[in-house]
């Protein structure tokens, strides 16, 4: 992977790394694309059409291997969820997850989230957005490879209805300094509490955190909300 932006016109936030995939992460992967994955395409998402309902939208970019998005999903029945995440075991487990609990809320897209949100995602479109624990791409040179930039910031707010959220987490201290920074340049978003937010109710703490904290790691969270 390189920085060319030849075929792309952003430097992507991540490398394919050809990781392992279980059988049953394969398997799952096969089954559930069809049923519950949503394709790339350079078409906004119909989302009544897509959940057959209405409802409020939240969009997770990076479900990793998925612990979190169930957990969310499971336990919001009354809204939609669409995850972002390009690491097939990672599509493979959730894709298990949503099948072993029966999920009709929630949908899974495996593709870049900068492509997504700009051919898929309409305006005004979504109740909340979720980025949690993003690649802090520590080394000062991959600084730009972050997701969380300036552009990419306006480009999330835009899609926020008035009064929507961005809702972003990290354990690495300088990228939450940065986030924090970035989040509130965006004049669309305002910060809904003064500089870090508490860990909101829905957003469980994964079992990393919870080590993590135990052992003296710190946790930010960043909780901005689109401007009426």
């Amino acid at each position: 992977m390189t920085d060319s932006t030849t075929q792309h016109d952003h430097i992507r936030s991540f490398v394919l790394r050809q990781g392992r995939m279980s059988d049953a992460q394969k398997r799952y992967l096969d089954e559930g694309l069809p049923r519950f994955g949503v394709p790339h395409a350079n078409q906004a998402i119909d989302f009544d059409r897509l959940f057959g309902r209405t409802a409020p939208r939240i969009l997770e970019i990076g479900c990793g291997m998925g612990e979190t998005t169930i957990a969310i999903a499971a336990a919001h029945p009354q809204n939609d969820y669409l995850g972002i995440e390009v690491h097939g075991p990672g599509v493979g487990s959730l894709l298990k997850q949503i099948i072993a609990q029966d999920l009709t809320n929630l949908r899974v897209v495996q593709h870049d989230a900068v492509e997504v949100l700009r051919d898929m995602i309409p305006p005004a479109s979504l109740a909340g957005i979720h980025v949690y624990f993003p690649d802090p791409w520590p080394k000062k040179r991959h600084h730009k490879r972050r997701l969380i930039q300036p552009p990419f910031v306006h480009e999330l707010a835009l899609r926020l209805a008035p009064g929507g959220y961005l809702h972003c987490a990290t354990d690495w201290d300088e990228y939450a300094q940065q986030m924090l920074e970035v989040l509130s340049g965006e004049a669309l978003l305002a910060n809904t509490a003064e500089g870090f937010a508490p860990r909101p109710a829905w957003r469980p703490q994964t079992k990393f955190e919870t080590r993590g904290l135990r052992l003296g790691h710190g946790v930010w969270d960043v909780l901005f909300q689109r401007r009426e």
